[in-house]
Order: structure tokens, then C-alpha cells, then sequence
């Protein structure tokens, strides 16, 4: 997925200035990497639309939107989000760092995994579904980063699973978790123990003590006689 997004530059940096542009419905961010004939040690201050850019957050692809960037709206420069801070209590944006990408260089990047269809292991055995890992890490050109990647479990019965290694077929990317990582498989449910068994348990412990003390109440009954 790929988006447009403008933002403006500011020449005033600090914590003063973030807070006065947050109250003025902006968002502070920066701009870094290297593309355009820029270095990545060219750091561009910017301040984007919270609400346009919250939209892309909570996209299918979210981080791994391809944005063309428009700063000060000039031609467009191809960024990925690298980075974005929420308050702690209203979770509001407060920053959000942009990486410029080179789009003939391979990058690396987290995509996550979304899980197809209903195991025969859980209509057939009642087992569960045991989702291990819900996104691992990929290296791809930027174009070809993918919303996410799909696990048909439908065909999955207990012991079995998926791993990366499973998913390599026909796709753009490699990976770079490694690839004998368990995604997802199906277990057994967990036995719980009959109640039988520990309402008998209980039972003998209860019954112990009563023993202990009828015989230590006869003994005691014994060695009273003797004494009479």
C-alpha cells in the first residue's frame, strides 16, 4: 500500500515548540536517510496532520505504508514511518520519525501474520490453535513490502504446524528471522484432573488426623486405668 502525506517544515526545534504545535492540531516528526541525493545525516524537522497520519497507523499495512511525503508541498519524496511515540495516558501522537527510503535498495522490515480459515485439528480433535509468532522480521525492495502475510491453517490437525519456511513459495522477499520459526500450530487441550480423584485425596487427609487422634485418645484411656 502506498499513500501521499504533506508536511511542512519548521526551523524551531524543542520541547516548547512541540507542545505550541500539538496545541495547533500539527505533530512534530523529522525526516532522515538517505535518497534524493541527501545524506542520511540530513535531518529535516517537519510537522505533519496527526489525524492523516493516525489513518495510516491503522491501515491494513500500518508502519510499512509506503508514503510519498510531500514536504512544503514539493514532489514527493518515498518514506516509510520508522518511528512514533504515544502519551502514555491518552495515547495521543506526540512525534513521529520518517526514514527516506532508496528504492533500489533492499530494506528490512517487520510484517505480521494473519491467520486464514479453522483448523481441522479443532473441529475434529478439539484441539487449540497456538499462534506463536504474529509477525516476523522480512528483506525486500520497498515496493514490494507486503500488507501482511497469510497462514491458511485450515488443513493443520494436532502436533502439526507452520513455520517461515513454509511460506517461502512464490514470494518477493526473503526472510531474515529464522526460518525454521514456529508461526502457528495446533495443540491438545490440557487434561484437567477428575474430581474424583482429588475429592477421595481430600478425604484420606481428612481421615488421618481423626485416626491419629482415636488413637492417641485410647492410649491415653489405657495408661489411666493402669494408674487406677
Amino acid at each position: 500500500m502506498d499513500t501521499t502525506l504533506q508536511c511542512e517544515t519548521r526551523s524551531e526545534r524543542g520541547k516548547n515548540l512541540a507542545r505550541r504545535l500539538r496545541r495547533d492540531g500539527r505533530l512534530p516528526g523529522v525526516v532522515y536517510g538517505d535518497s534524493g541525493g541527501q545524506s542520511a545525516g540530513d535531518v529535516v524537522a517537519v510537522s505533519v496532520d496527526p489525524g492523516a497520519l493516525s489513518r495510516i497507523l491503522h491501515s491494513d499495512a500500518g508502519v510499512n505504508t509506503l508514503i510519498g511525503l510531500a514536504i512544503d508541498a514539493g514532489q514527493p519524496t518515498q518514506v516509510l514511518i520508522k518511528d512514533y511515540q504515544l502519551h502514555p495516558i491518552t495515547r495521543k501522537l506526540l512525534h513521529v520519525d520518517f526514514y527516506r527510503l532508496a528504492m533500489s535498495k533492499v530494506i528490512t522490515v517487520s510484517v505480521r501474520v494473519v491467520l486464514k480459515g479453522e483448523a481441522e485439528g479443532v473441529k475434529m480433535q478439539a484441539g487449540l490453535v497456538a499462534f506463536e509468532q504474529r509477525e516476523f522480521a522480512i528483506a525486500c525492495l520497498p515496493t514490494e513490502i507486503p500488507e501482511h502475510v497469510e497462514v491458511d491453517i485450515s488443513s493443520l490437525m494436532i502436533g502439526h504446524g507452520v513455520r517461515v519456511r513454509d511460506l517461502l513459495e512464490g514470494v518477493s522477499w526473503t526472510p531474515v528471522t529464522d526460518p525454521d520459526t514456529l508461526i502457528v500450530h495446533v495443540v491438545a487441550p490440557k487434561v484437567e484432573e477428575e474430581p474424583e480423584a482429588e475429592e477421595e485425596a481430600a478425604a484420606e487427609g481428612e481421615a488421618a488426623p481423626e485416626a491419629e487422634g482415636a488413637e492417641e485418645a485410647e492410649k491415653a484411656d489405657d495408661a489411666g486405668k493402669s494408674g487406677d
